[in-house]
């Protein structure tokens, strides 16, 4: 394996960082304090994303998308961590399963999305669900060339400003060797349907700006041309195109991360205790030596893994990997950098605290630690099951 970047990687990573700084940055502090991002600053880091070429990178040239390989969208998230949340995800890519769009769909959802155009959100996860999704409660039945939808979604970042949502139901059941199981599809939903109620959820300490909220279905009536995929296939849509969203979170840490240990290595440096710079202390330098040795390995992994995934060798297990260490050596740092600010790092004025507040949901969202995990090991044990 060839560990060194191209030019046009390096190229890559010094533009998105410049934009980082320029167009993401100055708001920080503004976000923070509010809670929210101006309706005008998402339609200029929008529009100067997309001037940039950043917006839909993902997304094939063919569509009006970037095309970038999944090395380049690795390292370009990884500078986008280093921004909030709420910032940054204007900036970012639409969802890769939209790539399972057909026919009509195409013009009405995935080609507006990739030009920025519309925005979208996932609706999966259930208030008795959560990581169990085949235990879902959101039934659609079909009635007619249509769908009836009714339940309750929770947990849905971004839908007070999508324009539609990919919404996962229960469409039926079937018998397996395992006893009856629910068959799920994927819907595309237009958020001014009739029978659709969003409203925002209770305040996280995770992500200011970057607001979850929870969707209610009433007798929703969506069309059966709305399918994503194919009917009672929904998984299979989300296992073809979602094992990368793990990849990107992982990403996000790893910049997240490094900007924690460039803070702390300052500080460290410069703040004087009993007459010398902490940094001298071991107790101080030897954390830091854990934090860029923890982040040298994760950001490896990650970019091994987006490597795997551009020569279409990257099987689940590598993905639930990158993301389970990805985020937990972000805990860690995060962890190790506030103890080295001591209590400053609490403070709200330093990004530290902010850091360190963010980094709690990563091990939970897009599969938590310990459904990585549960892919890892049945990976490990698959072999020996006969």
């Amino acid at each position: 394996m060839d560990f060194a970047l191209t030019d046009e990687h390096r190229l890559l990573v010094d533009s998105v960082r410049a934009f980082v700084d320029a167009e993401l940055m100055t708001f920080e502090d503004e976000v923070e304090r509010s809670g929210e991002v101006r309706p005008n600053l998402v339609r200029q880091i929008r529009a100067r994303a997309i001037a940039a070429g950043f917006h839909a990178a993902n997304m094939p040239e063919a569509l009006g998308g970037g095309g970038l390989d999944h090395l380049g969208l690795a390292l370009m998230e990884r500078e986008l961590g280093r921004a909030p949340f709420a910032l940054q995800y204007i900036v970012a890519r639409p969802s890769n399963i939209l790539r399972a769009c057909t026919g009509p769909q195409i013009d009405r959802y995935l080609k507006p999305t990739i030009r920025g155009e519309r925005v979208e959100c996932l609706a999966m996860t259930e208030p008795d669900a959560g990581s169990d999704l085949r235990s879902m409660r959101t039934k659609a039945e079909r009635v007619g060339d249509h769908f009836v939808v009714n339940g309750t979604k929770h947990f849905i970042s971004y839908a007070d400003v999508a324009d539609y949502i990919v919404l996962f139901a229960a469409t039926g059941s079937e018998t397996t060797a395992k006893g009856s199981r629910k068959r799920i599809t994927a819907f595309l939903v237009d958020k001014e349907t009739p029978g659709l109620d969003v409203k925002r959820g209770a305040r996280a300490v995770s992500h200011r700006g970057f607001h979850h909220c929870e969707l209610s279905f009433q007798d929703c009536r969506v069309g059966a041309e709305q399918i994503l995929g194919e009917e009672h296939r929904g998984f299979d849509v989300a296992n073809t195109w979602l094992g990368a969203t793990r990849l990107t979170v992982a990403a996000q840490c790893i910049g997240r991360a490094r900007r924690a240990l460039e803070l702390a290595t300052e500080w460290a440096a410069t703040r004087r205790q009993f007459g010398q710079a902490i940094g001298r202390f071991q107790g101080t330098s030897f954390k830091l030596a854990d934090m860029a040795s923890e982040i040298a390995a994760a950001e490896l992994m990650v970019l091994h893994t987006a490597w795997k995934v551009d020569r279409k060798i990257a099987a689940d297990e590598d993905f639930a990997m990158a993301k389970l260490y990805a985020t937990e050596t972000l805990a860690r740092v995060a962890d190790h950098a506030v103890q080295i600010f001591g209590g400053m790092g609490l403070m709200e004025g330093l990004p530290i605290e902010r850091i360190w507040r963010d980094a709690r949901v990563e091990r939970i969202w897009d599969g938590t630690s310990e459904i990585q995990r549960h892919i890892i090991s049945r990976a490990l044990l698959r072999p020996h099951e006969g």
